[in-house]
This record gives C-alpha cells, structure tokens and sequence, in this order.
C-alpha cells in the first residue's frame, strides 16, 4: 500500500502544481498589490519550491494532517469526512446492483449457452459496456426523473434520491462482471465433478449454484476488488449529473479552484480505497477456495 500511495501523492502534487492557475488569484481577485499578493503565496508555503512543499505535505499526511482547504479555510479531512459517505454511498449501491444483476444473467448464459438466452444476455451485455456511465445516467433523468417524474432529478437524503444514479452505475458495471461470470462459469461447468454430482441426480439448480458456481467465483472476486475502486471513482461523474455533493463533487470543484490540499487528500482517501478493495478480494479467496490459506 505505502508504495502505491506514495507514487500516487507523486503524481498528483505535480500534476497540480506544473498545471496553470494558483489559488491566489481565486482568494485575492485582479486588483490586489503585488505585496499582498506575495504575503498570501507566503502564508500557504506557495513561495517555496517543490521538492520543499512535497515533502512538508508528505510529512504533515504521516501525522494524519491532510492540511487546510485554502479557499474553504476548512481542514480537509472534516471536509473528506463530510463528503466521503455521500460517495460510498453510492458506490455501494452501484456495486450491489451490478452483481445481483451480473451473476443470474451470467449463470444463465453460460448454463444456456449459444441458445437465444445467451445471446440475449451477451447482446445486453456488450451494450451496457459501450454506454458511458454520466451518459446512461442522463438517459435515465430525462426519462425517469424529468418526464415521468418518478424520482427527483437532483439532491441527495432519501432513497429515492439514490435509486437513479444507482441503477446508472451498476447497470453499466453488471454487463462487464456478466460477461467474466459467463466464462467463469463455462469453464467450471466442463469439469468432471459437475458431471458427478448430475449422476448423483441432484437438482441443476443445487449443481448450477452450490457447486458450479462456488468454484467459479475466484476470477469473479478478482473482478470485485478491482471493480470497488473504479466504482467508487467512477461516481465522479454521476454526482455531477445528478448533483450530489459527494467526494466527486468536492474534488472537480477543488481542482477547478486549485485547492491542492483537497485534492491531494481526496485523491489519498480515493487510492486507499482502491487498495483496500484489492486486500478485501485476497482475504475472500480463502472463503470460498478451501485451499487458500492466510498464514
């Protein structure tokens, strides 16, 4: 992990700092003197150089310091902490639909193969992973939200306020895990302890589910601790669309400010999930293959 988050904090504090723009310019406005223009860059270390800033930011994050937003004047991590279950939230959301939805369609396409179920279920597939996650979801406030007027077109705080970007995140993640369940599935099916326990007469559901598809899941777990980053990171987008005030919403906007030490802790929340995502995948493959063990 510390490898990781190290070369990220790398990336992003050169990123924003090489980029145009300074924050200044945003506290100050056009007409300030060239004094207390000077006096603010010093008050926020803007006047020292790089490598100086890095590390005085890298020092302060091993304290659990992430800084102080400097357009807000806010700590950033009560910001993050304010922001960041808006954000889960909705990731969550995203990521339970896409595997209550994945795994039936994937389990019936491969027990189904080349039959028009499969291809139903491959074709839907293949068309939930060309839509563009921000795109479906506008699809799905005009139609749901703006001209059914079935659930709000914005805000956040009730469930119906998470069933649209949701549905938006998770439809689109279903149709790649479907596809992994599917092969997954095909290759298990052709093993020779499923042909046993269907000579033992057990019922197609019972060998489908409790057999097949137990062994099937570790490419399956694989996919998830990869799919919770990008599921949480990709509700950047989708709070956006639906204006939700998550993590998303306050990094684009602190990036748009040039306030460096809000993106550089969202960035840092955002990658530790990612990694935690992975580490969560390691541990379950021990929960559904015997075999594995963690010493």
């Amino acid at each position: 992990m510390i490898p990781v988050i190290l070369g990220m904090t790398i990336i992003v504090f050169l990123i924003l700092h090489l980029s145009p723009g300074d924050p200044v310019d945003l506290i100050v406005g056009p007409n300030v003197t060239p004094e207390v223009y000077a006096s603010i860059r010093q008050k926020y270390g803007l006047d020292q150089p790089l490598i100086v800033q890095y590390i005085k930011f890298l020092s302060n994050v091993a304290r659990g310091d992430l800084g102080t937003s400097i357009l807000q004047q806010r700590p950033v991590s009560e910001l993050i902490l304010q922001r960041f279950p808006i954000t889960l939230e909705l990731g969550l959301t995203g990521l339970v639909l896409s595997f209550l939805i994945a795994i039936p369609v994937g389990v019936s396409a491969a027990v189904k193969r080349n039959t028009i179920m499969d291809y139903s279920c491959m074709t839907g597939a293949m068309l939930g992973m060309s839509l563009p996650t921000f795109w479906f979801g506008l699809l799905l406030l005009y139609f749901f939200a703006y001209k059914l007027r079935w659930f709000p077109i914005s805000g956040y705080g009730t469930w119906r306020h998470l069933v649209l970007p949701g549905f938006a995140i998770g439809l689109t993640d279903a149709a790649i895990t479907a596809r992994m369940v599917r092969s997954s599935m095909l290759e298990v099916l052709r093993q020779d302890y499923i042909r046993t326990a269907r000579s033992k007469g057990l019922a197609e559901m019972v060998v489908t589910y409790q057999h097949a598809l137990k062994n099937a899941m570790i490419p399956i777990i694989t996919l998830l601790g990869l799919r919770v980053g990008w599921i949480i990171g990709g509700s950047v987008m989708l709070e956006i669309v639906f204006s939700r005030p998550g993590l998303g919403r306050l990094m684009v906007d602190s990036i748009l400010a040039r306030d460096y030490p809000v993106v550089q802790g969202a960035m840092i929340v955002l990658t530790t999930s990612i990694i935690l995502g992975n580490i969560l995948a390691d541990l379950l493959y021990a929960v559904f293959d015997p075999r594995i063990r963690y010493n």
